[in-house]
């Protein structure tokens, strides 16, 4: 099975976890880079506010083409119970190229149902497998619990 991760982080949370993930698999990782300015607390509350009103935005095009792959994970931040923008904006754009789909979210508080569902809805795709990090897991270094669980299984699929 040939497998890419792919991700958007703000602050690092999505990416220590797609890093995990992908080190595990032995598979190819692609960030997704977004053109607006995220960082902050001005970044933070719009974009919250732009995933809840279900807005897009501009994605750096990427180096991998996820057609080539039997399998791509996304991983996503939670904003306001829905997938980051930037994720968004992937599975819409790259929707006709995913085979066979994984999801997973990093998350401080709730919403994680939602945002995978959104995932999951805007893929037209049923994902072979979920995983949900809470920020304290990443935080205290106790989330390998959940990625090893998660790898078994997408290698399974």
């Amino acid at each position: 099975m040939k497998a890419l991760v792919v991700y958007y982080s703000r602050t690092g949370n999505t990416r220590d976890v797609a890093q995990d993930v992908a080190r595990e698999l032995n598979c190819d990782l692609e960030e997704i880079y977004d053109t607006q300015k995220r960082s902050g607390i001005i970044g933070w509350l719009k974009s919250g506010y732009q995933a809840n009103r279900g807005k897009y935005t501009i994605i750096k095009e990427l180096e991998k083409n996820p057609a080539s792959y039997d399998l791509v994970i996304i991983g996503t931040p939670v904003w306001a119970g829905k997938p980051s923008v930037p994720v968004s904006t992937f599975i819409r754009d790259y929707r006709d190229e995913l085979n066979n789909v994984a999801f997973f979210c990093t998350l401080k508080a709730s919403g994680s149902e939602s945002a995978l569902q959104a995932m999951a809805e805007l893929s037209g795709k049923t994902p072979v497998e979920t995983m949900v990090i809470e920020e304290s897991e990443i935080k205290q270094k106790t989330c390998d619990c959940k990625v090893e669980p998660f790898v078994r299984d997408v290698v399974d699929f």
